[in-house]
């Protein structure tokens, strides 16, 4: 998801610019106003650049309206799109979650490439009948056809992140009935024909393929969309992976006892002065007696009991039962443990054993430790730390939204 300025909304969906976008409009308008005043030097130097630059601001409507039509498409199957981000390589809608079928998920896919193809007949019966071609306005409506023919040829290259991968993902899924499959076959042909476009785009730009009698390659440019199909399909393969490894992990696997059990009937007095100003204070803190939990400890609690009544009052008068607070099985896979966590913006949640007493706790620290050994990653125990204490994911690591994203994986 890209960042940028807020400019507006269409359908309810917000419309973003990112600061790269500026960027390729003036390259764009500089490109063709330069090219156009060379070609038609009859039309002048302010026709020329004032025709680049609404060439450069129609191209980027038609990117819109590409990235529009997955985003119509997928709020008319009842996903939410939270915005659609204008950038250095032309947009992308960014879709709350993956649609739930693969054919609801084709039909997202190919709805951009088809606005663009029919742009592209659109612009070319516009063209047929402006009555002189060489004229401003029926050179750009012709060149803009032709830019949405290549942007729908591209987009339908299958590979991830192109909307061709978006397809072969869906196609996948459907033939093997495994969305992760989809997702992993489109991203390794994306990585696979970002290689080639980086490698053809340099080949290219240092004259090897024109000594080779080769087909042109884009020359930097060619590689530079190489490398950024080869970035973003490698990021899709380290979220599934990640997401693959998430779904496998179960509360046992990351809880700790990192708690204390304490008994109901102790004053709150005792209670501050034995556990609240000890050097080994806990995170938290549950009451039992008679050999049951009685619940939770908030040591918050006792700011709202007047000091004068802590050596009458026991723990029991404001224990919090375990009905009452956030708990999950210990079979209960972590992505619904970090999904109730960020939903209720709770610190850390109590896990119960198949008696419903208590096996033990979990907070983001422990998450983030069962997950890396899922997948044999080293984290330190500094970080771990660093986590617990801060009660926050590291910054750029939106576990709340890939454990969403995984929670809908099918």
């Amino acid at each position: 998801m890209q960042s940028g300025w807020r400019v507006g909304s269409l359908f309810g969906i917000p419309l973003l610019i990112d600061p790269s976008w500026f960027v390729i409009l003036v390259f764009v308008t500089l490109s063709n106003a330069l090219r156009w005043q060379y070609r038609y030097p009859d039309w002048g130097s302010p026709v020329a650049w004032g025709t680049g630059f609404a060439m450069a601001l129609l191209l980027f409507a038609s990117v819109l309206l590409h990235e529009l039509g997955h985003s119509l498409v997928a709020k008319l199957q009842g996903i939410r799109v939270q915005s659609i981000t204008l950038f250095f390589f032309g947009g992308i809608a960014a879709i709350a979650q993956e649609p739930k079928t693969p054919g609801k998920a084709f039909q997202v896919a190919i709805a951009g490439p088809a606005v663009s193809f029919s742009l592209f007949l659109l612009l070319t019966l516009v063209t047929l009948l402006v009555p002189n071609a060489e004229m401003p306005l029926g050179v750009l409506f012709r060149d803009l056809a032709a830019i949405n023919l290549v942007l729908t040829l591209f987009n339908m290259i299958p590979g991830l992140p192109l909307d061709g991968g978006q397809v072969l993902k869906a196609i996948v899924w459907k033939l093997t009935g495994s969305q992760i499959k989809g997702i992993r076959t489109a991203a390794k042909v994306g990585r696979f024909l970002g290689t080639v476009a980086i490698v053809w785009g340099l080949a290219d730009a240092f004259g090897v393929t024109r000594n080779l009698g080769l087909p042109y390659g884009g020359g930097l440019w060619g590689a530079l969309i190489g490398w950024f199909v080869v970035q973003n399909a490698g990021a899709y393969d380290r979220i599934t992976e990640l997401q693959e490894a998430m779904l496998k992990v179960k509360a046992e696997d990351a809880m700790t006892r990192d708690f204390r059990v304490i008994d109901a009937g102790m004053t709150l007095r005792k209670f501050a002065d034995d556990y609240l100003i000890s050097e080994t204070r806990a995170p938290i803190y549950y009451a039992a007696s008679n050999g049951r939990y009685r619940g939770v400890v908030n040591t918050e609690d006792l700011q709202r009991i007047e000091r004068s009544e802590w050596e009458t009052k026991t723990l029991l008068d404001i224990v919090h039962p375990l009905t009452e607070v956030p708990t999950v099985q210990e079979s209960t896979s972590i992505v619904e443990v970090i999904q109730l966590l960020e939903n209720q913006s709770l610190p850390r949640v109590t896990v119960l054993s198949p008696a419903e007493a208590v096996s033990g706790v979990i907070d983001r620290g422990d998450i983030v430790k069962a997950i890396a050994t899922k997948m044999n990653l080293r984290i330190s125990e500094a970080a771990i730390k660093q986590i617990k204490e801060e009660g926050a994911y590291p910054a750029g690591l939106q576990l709340g939204a890939i454990a969403q994203a995984a929670a809908d994986l099918r």
